[in-house]
């Protein structure tokens, strides 16, 4: 494992070391304070403010009303928890679609304004390889993201795996060239076969981070909420390392018990005029 020290050094040059050297690299998701509290003190090299926080956070049945305000407001909360990390923060729909002009002014919020240490985007294609190049342009960090990309859902007909057909995997696998080549500094891919996921990782020289793309990716990342059984629905690709909804549920129900049998509070529980 690569030391604490290097890791402590939260730059880009850190993921690019973990790769030459073969150390995987630790990612997670946060968007509030006590999440990021909770990822900071546990051994993950970089924390993602992913949009998915509009599934797992604000109940929305897809990323696709995430906003920016949204981002920049769980971006902060996020900072303020985890001081010390790299933070990476979605752009999420619509924050890059428009205009160039556009792309670079809701990039620089999420560094200015919400304490991001760069930012991801989804998807590959021409007019996406720009708004990667104007946000470098700007000294901003990017992530790519291709695969399966959310904020495409509707497009994709649902969450599906992307790369089966051979059209599909040479495309991919040119997207993520031309990403690299665009300047990004890292890549996430997302549900795809797992050969797509190491013809990728073998070929780019910048970090790959998969998310259901198999054992061979450079790093791996989940959802908070996945990882710890706190969502309502789990992909194939995602491990349960705990249960803490029903871990919560049977807390918030021994309270409701002791205060309706009136054993809460107790003596220990109550103040007094005087100790």
């Amino acid at each position: 494992m690569i030391s604490n020290s290097v890791i402590n050094s939260h730059s880009i040059s850190t993921f690019l070391t973990m790769k030459e050297k073969g150390y995987k690299i630790a990612m997670a998701t946060a968007y509030d304070y006590a999440m990021a509290r909770t990822v900071k003190d546990a051994e993950i090299d970089l924390i993602l403010v992913g949009d998915s926080l509009g599934m797992v956070v604000l109940g929305y049945d897809s990323t696709l009303q995430v906003t920016m305000d949204d981002m920049v407001y769980h971006t902060q909360a996020v900072r303020r928890g985890a001081p010390g990390s790299f933070i990476i923060a979605d752009m999420p729909y619509m924050s890059f679609h428009i205009s160039l002009e556009d792309t670079k002014i809701n990039a620089s919020r999420l560094i200015t304004s919400a304490g991001a240490n760069a930012v991801k985007l989804e998807g590959g294609n021409p007019n996406r390889i720009d708004a990667i190049k104007a946000i470098i342009d700007c000294e901003i960090p990017v992530c790519g993201h291709i695969g399966l990309t959310p904020q495409s859902v509707n497009k994709l007909g649902g969450y599906k795996v992307q790369g089966k057909t051979q059209a599909e995997y040479d495309r991919l696998y040119e997207e993520a060239l031309q990403i690299e080549k665009a300047g990004a500094f890292m890549i996430v891919l997302e549900g795809i076969p797992e050969a797509l996921g190491k013809a990728i990782t073998d070929t780019l020289k910048i970090p790959t981070v998969g998310i259901g793309a198999g054992r061979y990716c450079d790093g791996q990342v989940l959802v908070f909420h996945d990882m710890l059984g706190w969502s309502n629905f789990l992909p194939k690709f995602v491990k349960k390392y705990a249960d803490v909804h029903q871990t919560m549920t049977d807390a918030v129900n021994a309270f409701a018990k002791e205060v309706k049998d009136g054993s809460f509070p107790t003596q220990e529980q109550v103040y007094y005029p005087i100790d």
